[in-house]
């Protein structure tokens, strides 16, 4: 079974200096129907307003995965990272057992346009960690790769949760597919551009839920960029 999410379904929150597209309930935003799919909980595509950003705030037992679309972010937390983060950079902090961040964009003219991505672990209380790694787009076009696992497979980042997370770029005639276990859930969210996904349509910000498929096939991109998700059911 696929349902489709509309982009524009999706919660919305203008705060001036950051405009973000909540796909699941989160903050002012509450939606019973969508508070998460399977242990992916957030999925916030934020834009921040040049010279902005997230002040220094704490998380608790999440793994968070920032996925920076154009610009720059600039992360700094208590573990000891400065670090800034670039389009094709997948970056992994597990909060754990606790720590506190900030988030900026520190350029004078540009806006920094990124995907907030939460998943529940499977492990709490935990030492907090810090990832973070480059995947050229060469290794994602027109095919699913993957960049965060819980065993670090393929290169990935380690997260501390029964998830699996691809990114692909598809244009034209690439086509990829990816066999799934009907028993888990899959989430695939676009990022931009058009694609089919088993066949339906989707464009910009929409997202395609997976239930009970043995397969997904993606195809008929057109300057798409995607996010595929494979998760453990509730």
């Amino acid at each position: 079974m696929l349902t489709l999410r509309k982009s524009q379904e999706r919660g919305y929150a203008d705060h001036g200096w950051l405009k973000s597209f909540h796909s699941f309930s989160f903050a002012n935003y509450y939606d019973p129907e969508h508070m998460g799919f399977g242990n992916l909980r957030v999925i916030n595509e934020d834009r921040i307003a040049p010279g902005t950003g997230f002040g220094t705030h704490g998380h608790r037992d999440m793994e968070i995965i920032s996925y920076v679309l154009s610009g720059e972010l600039a992360h700094k937390d208590t573990l000891g990272n400065v670090k800034g983060i670039p389009p094709g950079d997948v970056q992994r902090m597990s909060a754990g057992r606790g720590v506190m961040h900030s988030e900026f964009n520190h350029a004078p003219d540009r806006t920094t346009h990124f995907l907030q991505i939460w998943i529940e672990p499977d492990v709490t209380g935990i030492e907090p960690g810090y990832e973070q790694k480059s995947f050229p787009d060469a290794d994602k076009r027109g095919r699913l790769r993957l960049v965060a696992s819980p065993d670090a497979a393929q290169g990935s980042v380690l997260i501390h949760a029964d998830a699996r997370l691809y990114a692909g770029l598809f244009d034209g005639a690439e086509k990829a597919s990816l066999a799934v276990d009907p028993r888990r859930l899959v989430y695939v969210h676009l990022v931009r551009g058009e694609l089919s996904v088993n066949g339906t349509r989707i464009a910009t910000g929409d997202a395609a839920k997976l239930q009970g498929e043995s397969q997904l096939v993606l195809a008929e991109g057109k300057d798409a960029e995607v996010l595929v998700f494979d998760l453990a059911p509730h």
